[in-house]
């Protein structure tokens, strides 16, 4: 089987991408956007339990602030 630019990214392949888009001046949440991508990417292929893609998203933002992301934190609801 062929690899596409959509097969699975290592850890530091995506945190690598994401340190570039702030280096480049991108906001932090852009740069976070990376992480949610491939969340997003294993929701669809079935990879892991998240039901939709709020979950998807709130891990991606997760994995990003522990890669060193200065993503902010949640904001107020309503």
């Amino acid at each position: 089987m062929k690899r596409t630019t959509h097969d699975k990214k290592s850890k530091a392949q995506l945190t690598r991408k994401a340190r570039g888009k702030m280096r480049r001046g991108q906001s932090a949440s852009s740069a976070a956007g990376e992480f949610v991508h491939e969340e997003i990417r294993h929701v669809r292929q079935g990879k892991h339990g998240a039901k939709n893609p709020k979950q998807a998203i709130a891990i991606g933002l997760s994995k990003a602030r522990r890669a060193g992301i200065p993503v902010k934190k949640k904001g107020k609801r309503s």
